[in-house]
């Protein structure tokens, strides 16, 4: 046998003249043209470098929003909202109080308030204006946001990109110019896990409601401190009115008493205790117009500061009747019962609970299997890499497994803190609760003691006046002293204050009641405001 001729040399890339001569054509993809993709990519650099050149020339809050409609087009594709906060109107101010048919709408422009300023009006300014509830009503949102996060993991993640490598050769390998472009598209999605992506979302879920009720157990707290003190104020007012009153009373017995004294009916004695009297009630009415300008000051804090400066201290107040008032809706325990059932704070604390349970679930998970698919095209070599050949295209599709094997015990103690974590929120559920029934203990206490001391304080303030205009008769006759008539009329202030106190006390105590309770709505107020 002859041996076989030997073959012409051929270099590995180009074939020989003979062998492409011999070779039939094949088919191959479509070249791409560079030219186009450089046009193209030219394009949307300029576009890009367009935007951003007019985004600093922008106000910031016109380049935020640019921004955010560029990022975010769309404001809630996962549906991450709860029910109740769809609703545009819902979604900027809040949603309705218990009881109530609709929500407070704020104003956005400046604060206009009324005077005289009635309970219900500071309730409302304190719902919109106060920092707290502005910072409860923005976690919901927040969490909402997070919810979003927890279902985007069950979605695939696609990235695209785009490049150009611009070569230059040495001079001794022979000078020349190179140019590629190349672009990627990869998709990956996880499949199969060990349930963490589903305790996160519960867990999402959890605390979506933690922050709706505690909302609503800010808007009580914050109208329970209004409620507190709008009476504090209402009480001072009052108390100053009195003192004034007491005051004037004063004088015209300093006048009755220079009257006497000038026609020797009365002593140089009697006088000076006039004067001293008098005195006396000008330091009152001083000390209690100063406590009714701090209580206004306080007030006006609890609202959000709505008056600035030295305005707060002369706010006027809404007078209010005293007839037909109501008894307690309740008894104590149905109170704690509907407390430990309905209160916000409590629902808070269970949801927060429940969510470091899911947290648990979900660090267990994040240690075990998972298997991920992924997906991508290259055209002229992979991203971060040395360019490849022109026209060259690679598609991939794989199915990957991932088991974590050891990493240091560090899934071991993310696991023990989250079981720490759970431990915290069953004390803080139990400091809640505690705290809750504490506070409705002392309201509904002090509610029923001012409820029974109303009619004993209009029978000490009937009987203060009636002594004091008997006195006073018997005082211009000369048949009475000056002290008699000065105990009368201090009788009758003590009355006055007794009665001013018992009816802030039932009033502040029994709305304040309905709120320790999470049971306050501005429609309780409106019923509460009617004479």
């Amino acid at each position: 046998m002859k041996p076989p001729a030997p073959m012409p040399y051929a270099s590995p890339i180009t074939p020989t003249m003979k062998q492409m001569n011999r070779s039939k054509p094949m088919k191959h993809p479509m070249p791409i043209k560079p030219e186009s993709h450089l046009k193209q990519l030219k394009e949307i650099t300029a576009v890009l470098f367009s935007l951003a050149i007019a985004g600093t020339m922008l106000p910031p809050t016109s380049h935020a929003a640019m921004l955010d409609e560029l990022t975010t087009p769309l404001a809630d594709p996962l549906l991450a909202q709860p029910p109740v906060l769809v609703q545009p109107p819902v979604l900027v101010h809040g949603k309705p109080l218990p009881g109530d048919q609709e929500g407070l709408i704020c104003s956005p422009g400046p604060t206009v308030l009324r005077e005289p300023l009635s309970l219900a009006d500071a309730i409302d300014l304190a719902l919109c204006q106060h920092p707290q509830v502005q910072a409860a009503w923005a976690g919901i949102k927040i969490q909402a946001a997070q919810l979003g996060e927890a279902r985007a993991a069950y979605l695939p993640s696609v990235n695209a990109g785009a490049s150009q490598v611009r070569s230059k050769t040495s001079p001794a390998a022979g000078e020349g110019v190179r140019s590629t472009h190349s672009y990627y598209a990869a998709l990956t999605w996880r499949l199969l896990d060990a349930g963490a992506r589903a305790a996160n979302r519960r867990a999402a879920d959890a605390l979506l409601e933690a922050a709706a009720a505690s909302h609503d157990a800010t808007l009580q707290k914050a109208m329970a401190n209004v409620i507190g003190l709008y009476f504090d104020a209402r009480s001072s007012q009052a108390s100053e009115q009195a003192r004034a009153q007491s005051e004037a009373l004063a004088r015209q017995v300093l006048e009755t008493a220079l009257k006497r004294e000038q026609r020797g009916v009365g002593s140089r004695p009697e006088t000076l205790q006039a004067r001293t009297f008098v005195a006396k009630a000008e330091l009152e009415l001083a000390r209690a117009r100063g406590q009714h300008q701090k209580a206004l000051v306080a007030l006006n804090l609890a609202m959000g500061a709505p008056v600035a400066g030295e305005d707060a201290q002369t706010l006027s107040l809404a007078p209010h009747t005293d007839d037909d008032l109501p008894a307690l809706e309740l008894d104590l325990r149905e109170w704690l019962q509907t407390a430990r059932e309905q209160h916000p704070a409590i629902l808070a604390a269970q949801a927060q609970l429940d969510a470091s349970r899911e947290k648990v679930q979900a660090t267990r998970a994040e240690g075990l299997p998972s298997v991920d698919l992924s997906a991508g095209q290259y055209i002229n070599g992979r991203p971060n890499q040395s360019p490849g050949a022109r026209g060259e295209r690679d598609t991939t599709v794989g199915v990957s497994l991932n088991i974590p094997l050891f990493d240091g015990f560090s899934r071991t103690y993310k696991v023990r803190g989250a079981q720490g974590q759970v431990e915290l929120r069953q004390a803080e559920l139990r400091d809640v609760q505690a705290q809750v029934q504490g506070d409705i203990s002392t309201a509904y206490v002090e509610a029923s003691a001012a409820l029974r001391n109303l009619a004993s304080s209009r029978r000490l303030l009937e009987a203060a006046q009636s002594s004091v205009d008997a006195i006073s008769r018997k005082y211009d006759s000369g048949i009475a002293d000056i002290v008699e008539m000065l105990n009368a009329q201090a009788a009758l202030s003590d009355a006055s204050q007794e009665r001013i106190r018992t009816l802030s006390d039932w009033r502040s105590a029994r709305l304040r009641l309905l709120a320790y309770a999470g049971r306050m709505s501005r429609s309780v107020l409106a019923a509460d405001a009617k004479p």
